[in-house]
């Protein structure tokens, strides 16, 4: 196993929500668990090849790159108490579109009804229509296209007046 390979398991296994991942390969043994908080991946290698100092150095980067992203949702709440937050009920891949030739469901100043398909969240292969809880029009997306998501992390702003 390589270290693209490693980094790119860390990545995936901080972003997914799963609590711990073992994997054997050939003389290779590595455990990645992460905290419910903050994702914070903690990893264990376990090799007999001197490589093991090598692999090291990626486990001090993926905190690092996942701590700003925390406090930057928080501030948004905040101002903008006056509108209601839908938020996504499940961990996986936020997509704005259907497919990537199609238009996003909705866009910044769409009027939506109770119902209306806002976006799709991607878990596990299987794509969940997320769908609007109250009439109003869109604020404010919160969230980038194909970036991964949280349980209960805010999506969309929507005045319902």
């Amino acid at each position: 196993m390589d270290l693209k390979e490693i980094q790119n398991l860390i990545k995936f296994v901080s972003n997914s929500g799963v609590a711990e991942v073992k994997l054997e390969t050939g003389d290779v043994k590595i455990t990645i668990r992460t905290t419910l908080e903050g994702n914070t991946p903690e990893i264990t290698y376990v090799q007999q090849a001197p490589m093991q100092a090598a692999l090291a150095a990626p486990v001090a980067a993926a905190p690092v790159a996942q701590a700003p992203a925390a406090p930057a949702a928080a501030p948004a709440a905040d101002d903008n108490s006056k509108y209601v937050t839908i938020k996504s009920p499940m961990i996986g891949t936020f997509y704005r579109k259907p497919s990537p030739d199609k238009a996003p469901f909705v866009e910044v100043g769409s009027t939506i009804g109770k119902g209306d398909v806002l976006c799709v969240v991607e878990a596990m292969k299987l794509f969940n229509e997320i769908e609007a809880e109250v009439s109003g029009k869109i604020v404010k997306i919160l969230v980038d296209d194909m970036s991964p998501v949280e349980f209960d992390q805010p999506l969309f702003l929507v005045d319902p007046s």
